[in-house]
Formats: C-alpha cells, sequence, structure tokens
C-alpha cells in the first residue's frame, strides 16, 4: 500500500518513512506544498500524510485543493498547532484525521492502520518473526539465546555447568564423547578434577530431562 508523505522537516521524515516502510508500506516523500499537491494529484495512494507548516504551499491549503479537484484520498494531516480553533481548520479543509507534533511513531502507525481499515484495504502482512536460536532433538528443546532447556513444554530449570553439558552434548549427535573430552570441554581445558565428575552431573541431566515425560 502506497503512503504519500508531505513533510519538510528531515528529522521526521526519516523516523516515518522508516517506521511505516517497516511496517509494510511503500512511502514516498514531497519536502514541499507545491510538489506535495502535484504528486497527489498525478500519483496513486492509499493514504496522504499531510504536515500543515510546509514551504510553498500550506498543508491547509493543499488539502482544500485536493478536495476541490475531487481527490477522495484519506489524509491524516500532522500539525504542530494543537489547539482546538487549528485542529478544526485541518479537519474542515477535508483532512480525514490529525496527529499532533511531537508523537509517538507507535500512534502514527496505529491511525494509518485505522484508515486503511475504514477504506476496506487490508492490512499489510506482518513482519516474519525472528528466527529462533534452539537446538531440538525429539521433544527436547534448548534454546541458545536464553539458556533455557524444556521438554513437552514443560521449562527444566539447569544449573550453569548441567546447561554448559546438554549444550556440547546437543552439538555432538551420534558421536561418542569420552569423559576427559567432556570434562575440557564443559569445565576447561585446565580443570583439574576426577572424571568421575562427568558421571555425576550426566546423572543430574538425566533424572531432570526424564522428570519432564517422555522416553529416557
Amino acid at each position: 500500500m502506497k503512503i504519500l508523505l508531505v513533510e519538510d522537516e528531515p528529522g521526521v521524515v526519516s523516523v516515518v518513512s522508516r517506521g511505516l516502510n517497516e511496517a509494510g508500506y511503500t512511502v514516498s516523500v514531497a519536502p514541499d506544498g507545491n510538489l506535495g499537491l502535484q504528486m497527489a494529484t498525478a500519483g496513486s495512494y492509499g493514504l496522504i500524510i499531510l504536515d500543515v507548516m510546509l514551504p510553498g504551499l500550506n498543508g491547509i491549503e493543499v488539502c482544500r485543493r485536493l478536495r476541490a479537484d475531487g481527490l477522495a484520498t484519506p489524509i491524516l494531516m500532522l500539525t504542530a498547532l494543537g489547539t482546538t480553533e487549528n485542529i478544526v481548520m485541518g479537519l474542515d479543509s477535508g483532512a480525514d484525521d490529525y496527529l499532533v507534533k511531537p508523537f509517538k511513531l507507535q500512534e502514527l502507525e496505529a491511525r494509518v492502520r485505522s484508515m486503511f481499515r475504514r477504506q476496506g484495504a487490508p492490512a499489510p502482512p506482518p513482519p516474519p518473526p525472528e528466527p529462533v536460536n534452539e537446538l531440538r532433538l525429539a521433544d527436547l528443546t534448548l534454546n541458545l539465546d536464553t539458556k533455557q532447556a524444556s521438554r513437552n513444554g514443560h521449562s527444566i530449570a539447569l544449573t550453569a555447568t548441567e546447561y554448559r553439558l546438554l549444550e556440547y552434548l546437543f552439538k555432538n549427535p551420534r558421536r561418542v564423547l569420552s569423559r576427559m573430552e567432556i570434562l575440557e570441554q564443559v569445565w576447561g581445558i585446565d580443570f583439574n578434577m576426577n572424571t568421575k565428575v562427568v558421571d555425576v552431573y550426566i546423572n543430574y541431566l538425566r533424572k531432570k530431562l526424564n522428570k519432564a515425560g517422555g522416553p529416557n
């Protein structure tokens, strides 16, 4: 869905354009009222976001001329003048909605979605979810970002050492690992300890994992 942003403040243009582009809209920018009027008349936009204080023609005059030309495209007016008189003037000129500066990007996006819904236009698809950094084996999951283990949807509380041990085993499937190798990789190469500690922690892990249910 295409949006025309008529705005002369570079900071506002940057934030609004980036935010709406990330939300799935295509944004074209006009930095003054005259160009905004030309682009709105010549282009095909689903929404016009129009600042009031513009070089050349101000937003009120741009809106009036667009409506006088029969353009029915919804217009969201941006204004730093938040008095009732100014808001009424903007709406009377033909704007469909208004937003007072400064505003939060989330509020602008909500207004934009609402205006598109009024037209019956479908909302842009949500951005794809962030990929989850997980390791899986059957019903056992290990999240490498949160350092959390779960089985059958139930969280398993692990100590830091138990987590490192489980992660090392996860990353070495179908391999025979010696006690010394596990000791060096999980506890550290210079860790001087009897290899029996590996047996102890393997037993800890087995009890916790089996307690969550499922095959051993």
